[in-house]
């Protein structure tokens, strides 16, 4: 043991003797794991993100929606397929009507995604998602509101011109004063708000935060049309009871739309961890393809360490000749050499793990969230530095250790 301690000495001087060649070696291994780090500490910033944000789905939510593409047009479907078509409001009442799960259902539609809220003379941008619900929707769409109040059961039946938006909008129009009870142009309707909903956080979800909510009954008056389809969001208890929630969702949607057991429905199921789950697996192809690109960069500081400390058995020959007439063992030697390349491997891999950690938590400045440490990322780069320190270090130890005393002190 105490010969080890004299040889990492040994290496330290020697480190510190050549400081130029040093410093440059220490830069390609802090740039190598820099890059592999940062890269993956900003997609663990990103899945904190994407988790943070998704939050309001919880796990226990899903929507049945009909299977009808964005552009309104039917999807191809096979011969055994029940014809595409939009869900009605009919429908949607009766399957709420006749679903007897222990849940929450609400009803849903979507009248526009240009819409334009004014007050006075100050109005939003034309991208304001404007939605229909029904009293429940506000709970199993995941929104909690912060002032003011739900649709009261009067204004589902009358449709009355009530609006809840959220908190960007009324930032935007009313600077902070009470928005509830006033009034806001709608594109030519006038509506009065009565909620505000809570802010739903930064990042990918801000577009939750400048919605705007009429009650269906409002968007059935004004907004809907033949092609109009109806979302049909359920709630359950427990996340558990999810796969039995939707299979007897799927028997009572059947029934109501006369499709056979032995036919392929034309309604689908978006289930919230789905989406949650859909989007993760994508990061884990990410971080995949980042810990490719880092090893390749590590390789290339794996050659850069080998050359520079072949450099240095050479420039250091006479030295190593010394030390071998003097009774050096070629341990002694090859564990000096060894110990320069391990110890500038973990030099370099401490600066690459601080910087790689500060660059890859820039993302929270832009996407909101709390600042990641990645401990698992951390211990791994200090195991491939010491890994790229062996490797790197073992062919130029091996030939120092090996060179014969009298030739190297003959050495020029």
């Amino acid at each position: 043991m105490k010969e080890l301690f004299e040889n990492i000495d040994i290496a330290y001087r020697s480190i510190r003797g050549q400081m130029l060649r040093t410093v440059l070696t220490i830069l390609i291994i802090a740039f190598g794991i820099m890059a592999l780090v940062g890269m993956l500490t900003a997609i663990d910033v990103l899945e904190q993100n994407i988790n943070t944000s998704f939050q309001f789905l919880g796990s226990n939510t899903f929507v049945i929606q009909s299977s009808v593409n964005s552009g309104g047009r039917p999807q191809k479907r096979t011969r055994r397929e029940a014809p595409p078509k939009v869900i009605s409001y009919d429908e949607a009442i009766r399957f709420k009507e006749r679903y007897t799960f222990p849940s929450t259902v609400s009803i849903s539609a979507f009248a526009t995604a240009t819409g334009i809220i004014q007050y006075g003379k100050d109005k939003t941008q034309p991208n304001i998602p404007v939605s229909g619900g029904d009293e429940n929707f506000i709970l199993t769409g995941g929104y909690e509101i912060e002032m003011g109040r739900n649709f009261s059961q009067g204004e589902l039946q009358t449709g009355a011109d009530v609006v809840i938006i959220g908190e960007d909008i009324a930032d935007g129009l009313f600077k902070g004063t009470n928005p509830v009870d006033k009034f806001v142009n709608i594109g030519t309707r006038r509506y009065m708000v009565i909620g505000v909903l809570k802010k739903s956080g930064s990042g990918i979800n801000t577009g939750r935060d400048r919605t705007a909510i009429i009650p269906i009954s409002n968007l059935r008056a004004y907004y809907a049309g033949p092609g109009t389809s109806y979302a049909i969001n359920v709630i359950v208890p427990k996340a558990e009871m999810m796969d039995a929630a939707i299979l007897e969702a799927e028997g009572v949607f059947r029934s109501i739309r006369g499709i056979t057991a032995s036919m392929k429905p034309n309604f689908e199921f978006e289930r919230s961890d789905s989406v949650i789950n859909s989007i993760l697996s994508m990061t884990s192809t990410l971080a995949f393809g980042a810990i490719i690109i880092g090893m390749i960069t590590l390789l290339g500081a794996v050659t850069g360490l080998v050359n520079i400390m072949l450099v240095s058995v050479n420039e250091r020959t006479v030295e190593i000749g010394v030390r071998k007439a003097l009774g050096a063992k070629r341990r002694s030697i090859l564990i000096q050499f060894l110990a320069e390349a391990i110890l500038i491997c973990q030099v370099g891999g401490a600066l690459g793990i601080v910087f790689g950690i500060l660059n890859g938590n820039s993302l929270t400045f832009f996407m909101g969230g709390n600042f990641v440490i990645p401990w698992l990322w951390i211990t791994i780069a200090v195991v491939l530095c010491f890994v790229v320190g062996i490797i790197a270090g073992v062919y130029p130890a091996i030939k120092a250790s090996r060179l014969d005393p009298v030739e190297a002190l003959r050495h020029e």
